[in-house]
């Protein structure tokens, strides 16, 4: 099958041809007509099977001129990184057609962004919060849209927009197609589903947590945080075979404390992205990894959503995920538009159990490997590896409980009156006897006497 088959319009098919895109893939192969149908859909695929082109190819079909300056479609996405993307890939679609598009997102300046609102446009990607906070001060009217799509859902409840994303809803017409994709789902995406979606068609190309089988997946057992060091500069070593490295941590001073390690020994292939970097700095970390000016990319699961990366040789899991959808998602980085990819896990003994989990959603082993013999095992250990003594029998270190801790003091005289309510209120009325008749001004004095 082709795109033709499809029934696309010449501007959409004469935009893919530019970019050299013949072929749907499964995704979008067998979501095109339920799309088109105008019914609810929830879309399960790995990630890397297109699933963006799914939603957007069809919807750009059905939308029509108009010059109104509201939204007609609502993309939302989980991260800033991925409106960018989303942005530039239907900037490429509707490279032939009169279509306005906006991307808007946190972290920028928000006065700046409701300038552009206020010129109109056809379709706007956007994260939660911004999108919120717009349409909260009525900035932006989300009244005219006719289609919404969220896109990795279960990573924006992970990132606490539950609360945003349920407002817009019930800012949203009821009239509207729902539509949804994602790599896994959870129980809180079902409850969603149930809640604002009516009677949707699920799609389902392979079983939540299928890992994509192009993606060759290996895995370390390692000592300590330095020993992982160790073992990954001797991996980096091989400039040809790892060409194009994204290595996942598990939280920001993870993220920092490695590129620490990595920048003297590769100093120039380097960079680093998390939430905590300003969003040029992220934007430019993605732009030179893309690009080829830095082969190493050290990031945050920030990067593990949707992001599409060409050409990434391994994916390096630094730290092994907590929960096991993390690791599809990261995964999901290299063996895309049908690649071959590469993904290699670190796991220390602390680790064991996230592993486990991890197996168990994937329904497979990882395949181990053996540490080679150059890689040095360190027996230096990070803060959070060293072990935590309890002296349970040191009397200097018990103490009470329920005793107040070392900033307490004692209330001022002046502060320990007690706030008596209606019996203060009653104290009054007793000393201040109110008037038998009004103008009875001598009526409290003469009591007093």
């Amino acid at each position: 099958m082709t795109f033709k088959d499809l029934s696309l319009t010449t501007p959409l098919l004469n935009a893919l041809d530019d970019q050299g895109i013949t072929t749907p893939t499964p995704v979008q192969e067998q979501t095109a007509s339920v799309i088109f149908s105008g019914r609810d859909m929830v879309g399960i695929a790995q990630t890397g099977t297109g699933k963006t082109l799914a939603y957007l190819l069809p919807l750009l079909k059905m939308l029509k001129y108009s010059v109104q300056k509201n939204p007609r479609i609502l993309i939302l996405v989980p991260t800033r990184e991925l409106v960018v993307q989303v942005a530039e890939e239907l900037e490429k679609v509707t490279k032939y057609m009169n279509v306005r598009v906006l991307g808007i997102y946190g972290g920028t300046n928000i006065n700046t962004q409701k300038q552009l609102v206020a010129q109109g446009q056809d379709i706007l990607v956007a994260t939660p919060g911004r999108l919120y906070d717009l349409a909260i001060n009525r900035d932006l009217q989300l009244k005219s849209v006719q289609k919404l799509v969220i896109d990795e859902v279960d990573v924006m409840l992970d990132l606490g927009f539950r609360f945003q994303l349920n407002n817009i809803l019930e800012l949203l017409p009821t009239s509207r197609q729902n539509i949804m994709f994602s790599a896994t789902m959870t129980p809180d995406v079902e409850e969603l589903i149930f809640e604002n979606f009516r009677n949707p068609e699920t799609i389902s190309v392979a079983a939540s947590g299928t890992p994509l089988e192009n993606i060759h997946q290996t895995l370390y057992k390692v000592p300590n945080f330095y020993t992982k060091v160790n073992l990954l500069k001797e991996l980096l070593r091989n400039k040809e075979e790892f060409h194009k490295v994204l290595i996942f941590t598990g939280n920001k001073r993870m993220a920092d404390r490695l590129f620490d390690q990595l920048s003297p020994a590769f100093a120039e292939e380097c960079t680093i992205i998390h939430s905590n970097k300003t969003q040029n700095y992220r934007l430019r970390s993605i732009r030179q990894f893309g690009e080829g000016f830095c082969r190493i990319l050290v990031a945050t699961d920030v990067m593990a959503r949707g992001l599409d990366i060409e050409q990434v040789s391994h994916v390096i899991n630094f730290d092994t995920p907590a929960y096991p959808e993390n690791y599809m998602h990261r995964i999901g980085r290299t063996g895309r538009a049908e690649k071959e990819g590469h993904s290699i896990l670190f796991t220390t003994p602390k680790e064991e159990e996230d592993l486990e989990k991890i197996e168990g959603l994937m329904n497979m082993n990882i395949e181990r490997l053996d540490l080679p013999s150059e890689v040095e095992i360190s027996t230096e250990l990070i803060p959070e590896e060293q072990p935590k003594i309890n002296e349970i029998n040191n009397p200097t270190k018990m103490g009470d409980a329920d005793a107040p801790g070392p900033a307490f003091h004692e209330k001022k005289e002046k502060n320990q009156k007690v706030n008596l309510g209606g019996v203060y209120r009653r104290e009054i009325k007793k000393k201040y006897k109110k008037p038998q008749t009004r103008g009875d001004k001598n009526y409290n004095r003469k009591k007093k006497k």
